[in-house]
């Protein structure tokens, strides 16, 4: 079994890969690295869903109907400010609060994101490392027939009911990956790519000065599990965005997409069985493909998927090789 994993990934699929890949790996052998062009600051706070989705995941700790968020999760912070006439589009539990509060304190003591991530997953004893993409702050924002919006105005506030037009990351040249994010990349002996929506999970990942040239010289296998099954994506607008931006939303469109964007890039395909007939046509662009059951709807579907993803990583290391 691969013994030091490295994930990229975003939030909903993102964090159950990871947690397939936790359960499969021994303690400490999986590193998370993670979107962080989704954050936003609001009610003064530093908020970082996509990490905090990936570190409930990982420690046990998520809201499982939700797909976000904590379980057992109270509103009474959140009620108290709709009475104040403050925006609660962006809905805060009570629970959530603390980690907010707590990363809000530590970044303005002049703490990096790398640290009080850090600090965090270990309170909450997730046994995997967990890295934002970069201690410099990236934001996404998408043009839409209303103009530009900021993620999470379209995503949540929205409810993603814009045709989305373009997509940009600011700060991203101001931005570079971490020391942590290069070495995590370098010493892995798989590198995957999760199951998320390739322009705004996976996007500001691969677009950080120097990322995919890290990826590139990495001895590792890259691995991709595509996000799309049955021509749809399974939760978010990927499906939607690869048609507005002018991608086939199949399995298929989402290799093309990155072949075009990243040529030779990606080592191995894991797609749906539903998708096997595309099997040939991602081949043709040069990677590996291997086919089963990509729905990861309970921790042994994941583990299941994670064992998969590995198994095509494994298999392109032998066949090299040889």
């Amino acid at each position: 079994m691969t013994r030091r994993v490295a994930v990229l990934c975003g939030g909903f699929g993102g964090a159950r890969l990871a947690q397939g890949l936790q359960l499969a790996l021994e303690p400490g052998a999986l590193t998370a690295i993670v979107n962080t062009a989704d954050d936003l600051e609001l009610h003064g706070l530093a908020i970082s869903p996509d990490l905090d989705t990936v570190m409930y995941t990982l420690a046990g700790q998520a809201n499982l109907e939700t797909g976000w968020g904590l379980r057992d999760e109270t509103w009474s912070a959140a009620e108290m400010l709709a009475r104040y006439g403050q925006p609660t589009w962006f809905r805060l539990g009570d629970r959530d609060l603390a980690t907010h509060i707590v990363r809000t304190a530590r970044l303005r003591d002049g703490a990096r994101l790398t640290t009080v991530t850090a600090e965090l997953a270990a309170a909450l004893g997730v046994a995997s490392r967990l890295l934002p993409m970069s201690d410099a702050p990236v934001r996404t924002q998408l043009r839409t027939a209303a103009g530009w919006l900021p993620f999470q105005v379209y995503f949540v506030e929205r409810a993603q009911a814009d045709e989305v037009l373009e997509v940009r990351f600011e700060g991203l040249a101001a931005a570079a990956p971490t020391a942590e994010v290069l070495e995590a990349l370098a010493g892995a002996e798989a590198i995957l790519l999760a199951p998320s929506n390739p322009y705004v999970s996976l996007g500001p990942i691969l677009a950080l000065p120097g990322l995919t040239d890290a990826l590139r010289a990495a001895a590792a296998p890259v691995v991709a599990v595509s996000p799309i099954i049955g021509g749809a994506a399974v939760r978010g607008p990927a499906d939607r965005m690869l048609a507005s931006l002018g991608a086939e939303p199949s399995a298929a469109g989402v290799a093309h997409l990155f072949a075009q964007r990243y040529p030779g890039l990606v080592d191995g395909w894991l797609i749906d069985r539903l998708d096997a007939g595309q099997a040939a046509e991602i081949e043709a662009l040069g990677a590996r493909v291997a086919v089963t059951d990509t729905l990861m709807s309970g921790p042994a579907a994941r583990r299941r998927v994670a064992e998969a993803s590995l198994a095509l990583a494994a298999a392109w290391t032998l066949a090299r090789t040889e």
